[in-house]
């Protein structure tokens, strides 16, 4: 699969998410501008426990173990 089919089908994946479990877009933005200044984050992916960032930002009840 080619990048642009890759991130298609990784956003496809977050539309998909019911409301119940995302987090709110402040929430989920403001998590994405502290994921942009972690020293672990390496092409959108933590190299510390290799989730994918904003997969994890997008999840209501997501945390980052490292507590940024």
């Amino acid at each position: 699969m080619d990048v642009d089919g890759y991130f298609k089908n990784f956003y496809r994946y977050i539309d998909r998410i019911g409301p119940d479990e995302k987090a709110s877009d402040f929430l989920y933005k403001e998590r994405l501008e502290i994921g942009k200044s972690c020293e672990r984050l390496l092409n959108g992916m933590c190299k510390a426990c290799g989730c994918f960032v904003e997969l994890r930002a997008v999840i209501e009840h997501n945390v980052c173990p490292y507590d940024l």
